[in-house]
This record gives C-alpha cells, structure tokens and sequence, in this order.
C-alpha cells in the first residue's frame, strides 16, 4: 500500500490564482485528477508532481511531501510570535 503524499497544491493554486481547469491543461492532467490529488484522495505520480512544479517555479518539495506540512503561518511568523 502506498504512503499518503501531503501537499500544498490548493494553497499554492489559490494563492496564483490559477484554476483547477487551467493547471489540469498546463500539465496534461483532467481537472478532477487535481482536485483528488488536493484533497488527499490520490497521490501523483513523479511524472505530474514534478510537471504541476514546474508549471509554479518551486520544487517539487515546496509543494508536495510524505510528511504533513506545518501550517505556513507557522514557517512564516514562527510557532509562538504573534
């Protein structure tokens, strides 16, 4: 059985303002095969995880993970800063 992949594709996607649809088609992909890979429910391959991070200019580990990510408010301002 296969890890789950984290990722923070819905984050990243929104912060772009890119659409499901407009990602799916960059990348060869079917817009609901972007929207399961969000939601956890499919994990991509190689292949896709590295062309959906070309298509933002990040690395692939910016984007996807086997670990859960910490939420970006954390990374950002630090765990106990307010």
């Amino acid at each position: 059985m296969s890890e789950q992949v984290h990722n923070r594709l819905a984050v990243v996607r929104a912060e772009r303002k890119v659409s499901r649809q407009s990602l799916a088609e960059a990348v060869g992909a079917h817009y609901q095969t972007i929207g399961y890979i969000e939601r956890g429910q499919y994990n991509p391959s190689l292949d896709l995880a590295l062309k959906i991070s070309k298509f933002f200019g990040l690395p692939v580990e910016a984007l996807f993970s086997l670990e859960p990510f910490r939420p970006l408010t954390d990374e950002v301002y630090g765990r106990n800063q307010i």
